[in-house]
């Protein structure tokens, strides 16, 4: 931290943890704040970026895209009176909705995964020749999984 509070780039890093390349973006894109440049050409934040990064931190563990995060920071800044917790209620719907289909979309594979270590047990747990040297394993047993090159 420089000697009047503010922090560089390289410190905010530290700190909050987030990589600096993020950082950079973040600003680049209008999420954090400079107060400035270094004497040296260094960003400069103050405490109110320690905020902003947590706040991204926040939003995107509630599975939030950084796009999402940026146009909910825009309509923030351009909400005259409209309460922005509506857009949040919308994309946190949305976030959850897009969660759930990856879940699903997991327990799928899961499931095959299941499918294909009962169907080939005996393979799995000896030196079988499947795994060992044939080019060309057989894993038709589940119409879900095609095998390379057929």
């Amino acid at each position: 931290m420089t000697n009047n509070g503010l922090m560089t780039v390289g410190e905010l890093s530290r700190r909050t943890g987030v990589p600096i390349k993020n950082l950079r973006q973040y600003t680049d894109w209008g999420l954090i704040y400079t107060v400035g440049r270094s004497p040296t050409n260094y960003r400069l934040f103050d405490s109110d970026a320690l905020w902003c990064v947590e706040s991204i931190g926040r939003l995107r563990g509630l599975g939030l895209t950084v796009a999402e995060i940026r146009r909910l920071t825009d309509a923030y800044l351009h909400r005259g009176s409209n309460p922005i917790g509506p857009r949040l209620a919308d994309l946190l719907h949305v976030s959850r909705k897009r969660l759930t289909t990856r879940i699903a979309e997991l327990r799928r594979t899961v499931e095959r995964i299941d499918h294909f270590e009962r169907t080939h047990r005996a393979e799995l747990s000896a030196n079988h020749a499947c795994w060992t040297g044939d080019p060309r394993p057989e894993l038709d047993s589940d119409p879900g999984v095609r095998p390379y090159g057929r």
